[in-house]
């Protein structure tokens, strides 16, 4: 069965987001593409590729242009709308629908350089002023 984000959006796997992350960094992409990007970083066959591809395709995930020989495959959304959905999803499982305290656990639990805190810090003074 499907994991669905509340509107409805198909949630993928972490071998189909590994998929995705692929084709938004290359862009549209054949099969071939996406496999030999992958094999860099990951023991994973052409065939393994080619059905997380159809998975995606049933999902609604991933666009397919068949006007080609080699069938090319483009996201369906943006990295953002997904990421967004992932993310709602793990704060209404893990913390009880709070994102301050999903950020919480993360600042206690990360060790953040100080430009990193800087730039939390900087996020934070535009919000701020944003709703100030």
């Amino acid at each position: 069965m499907t994991r669905k984000a509340d509107n409805g959006l198909p949630l993928p796997t972490n071998a189909e987001l590994e998929i995705l992350d692929v084709l938004w960094n290359l862009g549209p992409a054949t099969v071939r593409d996406v496999y030999e990007h992958l094999e860099r970083r990951a023991d994973i066959g052409y065939t393994t590729v080619l059905k997380l591809l159809q998975n995606l395709l049933e999902k609604g995930l991933v666009l397919r242009q068949d006007t080609q020989r080699s069938h090319i495959y483009s996201p369906a959304y943006k990295r953002a709308d997904i990421v967004r959905q992932i993310t709602k999803g793990f704060v209404a499982r893990v913390f009880s629908g709070s994102g301050s305290d999903l950020v919480l656990h993360a600042l206690r639990e990360e060790r953040l350089s100080s430009e990193e805190l800087a730039e939390i810090q900087a996020a934070l003074d535009r919000i701020k002023a944003r709703e100030g």
